[in-house]
C-alpha cells in the first residue's frame, strides 16, 4: 500500500534566498492529524486555518526546506495551496461534496458533485 506520494507544485515555494522548491512528498493522514489540526488554537480562532495546519501536518518534504510548518504553507501561491488540497483529497479518497439538483427539462432529480478546483 502506498503511503507518501510525490508532488510538484504548479509555481513552487520561493525561499528567503529567492531559490524555488516545487518538488515535495505528501503522506496519507491519520485520524490524529485531523483530530489535533482541530485543537490547534489557530483553528479554534480562525477555521479556515484548518487546511494550513492539516497540510503542515502532510507534507513530509519540500526540497531544501528542513521542516514543513504552517508559515509555509501560508506563503505558498495560491494555485500550489489548492493544488495541495486536492492531491489531499485525492490520495485520502476523500468523496466531493454533492448537491442535490433538478433538471429544468425533465424534472429528474441527481446528485452532482461540487467542484472546487479551477479544472473541469
Amino acid at each position: 500500500m502506498t503511503t507518501v506520494y510525490e508532488f510538484e507544485l504548479p509555481r513552487g515555494f520561493v525561499d528567503s534566498d529567492g531559490n524555488v522548491r516545487k518538488r515535495g512528498k505528501m503522506r496519507l493522514a491519520t485520524a490524529g492529524d485531523e483530530i489535533g489540526a482541530t485543537r490547534d488554537p489557530r483553528v479554534l480562532g480562525n477555521p479556515s486555518y484548518l487546511t494550513v495546519v492539516i497540510l503542515a501536518r502532510v507534507i513530509t518534504e519540500l526540497e531544501g526546506v528542513p521542516t514543513i510548518v504552517p508559515t509555509i504553507i501560508e506563503n505558498l501561491f495560491t494555485a500550489d495551496l489548492a493544488f495541495l488540497q486536492d492531491m489531499y483529497q485525492r490520495i485520502n479518497n476523500i468523496e466531493p461534496p454533492v448537491i442535490k439538483s433538478v433538471c429544468p427539462e425533465c424534472g429528474h432529480q441527481h446528485e452532482v458533485p461540487v467542484n472546487f478546483t479551477a479544472e473541469g
